[in-house]
């Protein structure tokens, strides 16, 4: 590999047969739960970002649908089985050289689970739509929380139980 000028970019192109090696980021998908006037977030518990709170989240896997991965990592993540709905908000992540992502945040509402957390999160919990939780471990997550402030989080549907009372049930 040999890295050459190509358009307006520096680009890796191997000498042997003159491929490129396209450097991309990897996208990331999170789902936006609201019940009533609050969102759910989640601490997360170790890593880089331990201690800081963010939308529950994670990548998609390859060959992987957008939705299903969403649904997969709020499960992983919550211990909720979720409806993923449409897309609230993307973003570019830059706030980490060495991982560059896009982020997909989608409309959730909640159809089952117990909520608990889990995968790399220490605690799952509701903060109003006005005041969410700091630190946050994103830039990305300021900006959706932000969007939401100004209107977004009426697109979430409310999760309630078929009862009619708040989810999860006795709380």
């Amino acid at each position: 590999m040999e890295t050459q000028r190509r358009g307006d970019r520096d680009r890796l192109v191997c000498q042997a047969c003159n491929r490129v090696l396209y450097v991309n980021p990897a996208v990331g998908v999170a789902v936006v739960v609201r019940r009533g006037e609050s969102i759910l977030w989640g601490h997360r518990g170790s890593g880089a970002y331990g201690g800081a709170w963010c939308i529950p989240c994670g990548y998609v896997e390859w060959g992987e649908e957008v939705r299903a991965a969403a649904a997969r990592e709020f499960l992983e993540e919550t211990g909720l089985v979720v409806e993923v709905g449409s897309v609230l908000a993307v973003h570019s992540n830059f706030h980490d050289p060495e991982r560059l992502t896009v982020g997909i945040w989608f409309a959730g509402q909640v159809t089952g689970g117990v909520l608990q957390a889990g995968d790399d999160l220490a605690a799952v919990e509701f903060f109003p739509v006005a005041a969410e939780p700091s630190p946050l471990a994103f830039p990305t997550d300021a900006l959706v929380a932000a969007e939401l402030k100004q209107g977004k989080a009426l697109l979430i549907p409310d999760s309630v139980n078929l009862s009619g009372k708040p989810w999860p049930p006795g709380s």
